[in-house]
């Protein structure tokens, strides 16, 4: 090959390289990489209907910071409104039988990512209960049945703990900042401080996020073309027809038994994850429901 078909070949390679270099730096630019917040800051947020006061400084750049964040953590906010898709239309009702305002299931989203999640601490399922809190808000917990796992019963004792929370405080915002931060916590940081307002509270790094963090996952998850989400409706997760079977006896063989139910054992598992071992066992004759999908496995 002569020094004019190598220069041809070069001079080719560095036009399709740059033709790829601009392709991809145009699509990545439309992508929701924001550098800034002015261009979409909204001029008014709210939980609960309880208003978060952006005209002082350090509220406005804590809200900043956690939309800023939220709105660039791509792959982990799409994920989470996938997964809405499939959590709010189970944890909203319930919210609503309590009389619980609806943005508490922001506070699942940033517990959990609505996800049955374990932490450290052993804080497990999608409100991130304790063992010893679960217990005390009606959920069974033990190496055969952790009711942590239960959406519809989880969502329950959460609406329990913040309805105890509302009653003491007064005001959602403190109850939202008592489950992070307990309410012992908040109580004493309250009575220290002399405020009775969340957002003139001094608290741990972590509760003082928490619900700057429920405000940024509220406003995304709200107007997501804002923000540079496009999800289509086809990709969002979506819940399963499913039918109810109630057992009121012990269950020797998790496997055996699905195949009865026409599903496996994995199966089985998914749709009812509260159930932690290879069988059941219920000598007290307890009713339990099992959710048994019909369809889309």
């Amino acid at each position: 090959m002569n020094k004019f078909k190598i220069f041809g070949v070069i001079a080719l390679l560095v036009v399709v390289c740059g033709i790829f270099v601009y392709a991809t730096s145009d699509r990545l630019s439309k992508l929701h990489w924001h550098e800034g917040t002015a261009m979409y800051f909204p001029p008014s947020v709210d939980f609960a209907g309880e208003k978060a006061p952006l005209n002082v400084y350090d509220v406005r750049e804590r809200f900043d910071r956690e939309l800023l964040v939220n709105a660039n953590l791509h792959s982990s906010t799409i994920l989470i409104m996938k997964r809405a898709n499939r959590a709010f239309p189970i944890i909203e009702p319930i919210l609503a039988k309590y009389n619980v305002p609806d943005d508490f299931k922001y506070l699942a989203v940033i517990e959990s990512a609505l996800t049955n999640a374990v932490s450290p601490s052993g804080a497990k399922g999608f409100w991130q209960f304790l063992p010893d809190t679960a217990r005390e808000k009606g959920l069974e917990v033990n190496d055969i049945v952790d009711e942590r796992y239960h959406l519809e019963k989880s969502t329950e004792a959460a609406c329990k703990y913040l309805l105890s929370a509302k009653e003491k405080f007064g005001s959602w915002t403190l109850a939202a900042a008592s489950y992070n931060g307990g309410m012992n916590g908040v109580g004493k940081k309250i009575e220290e401080q002399m405020v009775g307002n969340y957002y003139d509270l001094l608290l741990t790094d972590e509760t003082s996020r928490y619900v700057f963090r429920i405000l940024a996952l509220k406003e995304i998850m709200k107007n997501p073309s804002q923000y540079g989400f496009e999800i289509s409706k086809q990709d969002l997760y979506e819940n399963l027809p499913t039918k109810k079977v109630e057992i009121d006896s012990s269950i020797t063989d998790l496997a055996q038994f699905a195949k009865t139910q026409g599903v496996n054992y994995k199966i089985l598992k998914l749709h009812n994850p509260w159930l932690r071992d290879k069988k059941l066992e219920n000598k007290s004759k307890k009713k339990y429901i099992l959710e048994i999908p019909t369809a889309g496995y």
